[in-house]
């Protein structure tokens, strides 16, 4: 891959990153392993930097939310001297004080969120705290002692926690054998064949902005497969269907072979090299690549090339992207045909606090930094990638590719936002989203294991988005019969390869 291409990508999360490494968004693993990052010595420059930005929202907790546990449990050290049954008035009192400090608290991790009234409950707590010392003298050598034994087995527990998400992130990285062998076995028999059988059919529809176009990009065949196999299957006019597929040069024979063996009916497909966009790496500034020190994950050029979409697809006016690792459950095509009311990107929203796909702008983007706070509202509401219809004519109008530039190079300059194409993608097309129905995309699966069976029914896309893949062991295994549905594992290379239910 070529040194322009090979540096594309600066950002990544929440939904989807490629050779077999991953983006979220909201990753259970991203924030812990970045903590125990953060005690590597040896860590780059690049993490230094993104570990600026987390301080700003996802730091340990405060010293006050400290003090506060700690009187919690001191008071329920307290409470458990009295003696069984006892109703006394000092017991009464500081079960009323345990509940009101802890419904005061919350679920707040950070000093500038508490309530003033939960600072008034803490004072009301030592009030208390300081009648239970005299009333048992001799308890306070025992509080001490509960307390260093709570401390250190939350300690213990966070290590344990810690270890475990390094495991899964190291999991998510890898990619499966079998996965390697399908690949590899594609590839030689794609080599074997002459240049005319290599072609897929009907390249006359390609650029007909009549039909129902879908942009996959994806170094994942097997993936691949099934979102085109899930779309197929709930289509109802599969001959107006394309789909475009981008991958890099290495998968191009593999993709290209499994497709040419595998056709999807009716539906017309391309497979595309991103090596082949020979514009890409003037557009993108390639210095600002190089120097950053990023983790792996998030070197991929395909995570960031939904970007670049007016500029892939120059004669097409909309297209629906979807990661590739969605499973499509109802027709896509009424899709578009929906009214998104002049704006260029139509997604599902995820600002609905207390249900498990909740993000806020704050989360991931700097609003300390004067230029964020200036250009955008942090109680905007927040959207999913990895099923959005775009307008690609009013991309165009509004030229938000080169909005995307402006923001990458700021965010080069300063730490404004984590690293993913999420956080971006948010100020790009801030104010340029019109919501769609919940229904359409519904996420979690690769990280959630409370997405209940009637969400998953109701929904036309379900998005594995997260590290927990449903092609990986670590995938969560309730949830990967809607993925294998869709997968032929009595086909000879799957078997060969063994790869099985």
């Amino acid at each position: 891959m070529r040194a322009g291409v090979q540096h594309l990508t600066l950002l990544s999360i929440t939904g989807t990153t490629y050779g077999g490494e991953e983006k979220n968004q909201r990753n259970l693993s991203e924030q812990n392993v970045s903590s125990s990052r953060e005690k590597e010595k040896s860590r780059s420059k690049g993490v230094q930097h993104s570990r600026s930005i987390q301080s700003h929202s996802l730091r340990p907790l405060d010293e006050k939310v400290k003090e506060m546990k700690d009187k919690v449990i001191r008071a329920k050290a307290y409470l458990s001297f009295a003696p069984p049954g006892s109703n006394s008035h000092f017991v009464k009192e500081i079960k009323l004080r345990i509940k009101e400090l802890e419904r005061a608290m919350g679920d707040v991790t950070k000093d500038f969120r508490l309530s003033r009234r939960a600072i008034q409950k803490m004072k009301a707590m030592d009030t208390t705290l300081l009648k239970a010392s005299r009333i048992y003298p001799d308890g306070s050598a025992m509080v001490n002692t509960l307390r260093a034994m709570t401390y250190s087995a939350e300690e213990q527990l966070r290590s344990q926690r810690d270890q475990t998400s390094f495991l899964i992130q190291l999991a998510a990285r890898t990619t499966p054998k079998g996965l390697h062998c399908l690949s590899m076995r594609l590839t030689t028999e794609y080599f074997a064949l002459q240049p005319e059988e290599r072609e897929l059919p009907n390249k006359y529809k390609l650029q007909d902005p009549h039909l129902y176009h879908f942009a996959v990009f994806s170094d994942n065949v097997l993936a691949c497969s099934v979102v085109v196999n899930s779309t197929v299957s709930t289509a109802r006019e599969l001959e107006k269907i394309v789909f475009h597929i981008v991958t890099d040069s290495l998968n191009l024979p593999a993709m290209s072979m499994w497709f040419l063996m595998n056709p999807p009916g009716k539906a017309t497909i391309q497979i595309q090299s991103i090596d082949n966009f020979e514009w890409l790496s003037t557009k993108y500034n390639e210095d600002q690549q190089k120097k950053k020190g990023l983790d792996p994950r998030y070197v991929s050029a395909l995570n960031h090339l939904r970007f670049y979409l007016p500029d892939i697809f120059p004669f097409l006016n909309k297209i629906v992207f979807l990661d590739h690792d969605v499973v499509v459950k109802k027709d896509l095509t009424r899709l578009l045909h929906i009214n998104i009311k002049g704006k260029v990107n139509g997604a599902v929203e995820t600002c609905v606090e207390g249900e498990a796909p909740f993000r806020r702008m704050d989360m991931f983007i700097n609003f300390t930094d004067p230029s964020v706070a200036k250009r955008f509202d942090a109680n905007t509401c927040t959207w999913a990638f990895g099923m959005n219809i775009f307008d690609l004519q009013e991309w165009r109008k509004r030229n938000l590719t080169a909005r995307y530039h402006k923001y990458l190079e700021l965010g080069s300059k300063r730490p404004l936002l984590k690293a993913g194409s999420l956080p971006i993608g948010w100020m790009t097309f801030y104010k340029h989203t019109q919501a769609l129905d919940r229904t359409w995309h519904l996420v979690g699966l690769g990280y959630d294991s409370g997405v209940t069976q009637a969400e998953i029914e109701q929904a036309a896309v379900v998005h594995y988005d997260g590290v927990m893949k449903p092609w990986l062991d670590i995938g969560i295994q309730k949830y990967k019969p809607y993925w294998k549905k869709h997968v032929n594992y009595e086909h000879p290379y799957m078997q060969q390869c063994n790869l099985h239910e």
